[in-house]
């Protein structure tokens, strides 16, 4: 793979990447991997959407099977592969909803301060839901990725590169949290541009020393 060859699934850093799911205490991979599923069906709606109102109407249907999820998990509707997954693994638990509120922030947001505000909201969101630590940078990369006009994106990745920087301690006992965290970091720090081979060295070195 050149430098600047890229894995189609791959908009912004994953949990679900290997190289971070080995981090991931085995008992809670599957958790993991459905959320951040869940997560990337969000960003996907919010990518493809051109009227905002069938957003808004698609994002409030994730949003009330994530409060019945919570509630209720045996009322969720049949034939959706996503909705079985978080069943399995998500019966009973609170909060995911939180993305798809966020997600609509992000939808509705028309200007910077909100773009802004929203990106973050998604980041700290998917983070507590996945064990904690700080999304903020992560998710200002995040709301750059969804943008569809590069000026905007260009202030979220300025954005990221101005928020601050956490500590290794904000990550302690999640480890791969810390490295979504500082490979988020390396992106914005290139204005958005892939430089797979030293993302690759970055996930190593974080991975194996937390630094």
């Amino acid at each position: 793979m050149t430098e600047d060859a890229a894995p189609e699934f791959l908009l912004y850093p994953d949990i679900r990447d290997p190289r971070v799911m080995v981090a991931v205490p085995r008992a809670r991979r599957a958790a993991m991997t459905v959320l951040w599923g869940l997560a990337e069906r969000l960003t996907n709606l919010l990518i493809e959407t051109r009227e905002p109102l069938i957003g808004q109407i698609k994002l409030a249907w994730w949003r009330d099977m994530m409060v019945l999820l919570a509630a209720d998990p045996v009322a969720l509707p049949k034939g959706e592969p996503l909705l079985a997954e978080l069943q399995a693994t998500w019966a009973g638990q609170g909060g995911l909803d939180t993305l798809a509120d966020a997600a609509e922030a992000m939808l509705l947001a028309e200007d910077e301060a909100s773009r802004g505000a929203a990106a973050m909201a998604f980041g700290t969101a998917l983070f507590t839901l996945s064990g904690g630590g700080t999304g903020t940078r992560w998710g200002l990369l995040w709301g750059a990725v969804v943008q569809s006009e590069e000026e905007d994106a260009h202030y979220l990745f300025a954005a990221a590169r101005a928020a601050p920087v956490p500590t290794g301690a904000a990550f302690v006992g999640r480890r791969a949290l810390l490295m979504l965290d500082r490979w988020a970091a390396a992106i914005a720090a290139a204005d958005g541009e892939r430089r797979w081979r030293s993302e690759g060295l970055l996930l190593f070195r974080v991975g194996l020393i937390g630094r």
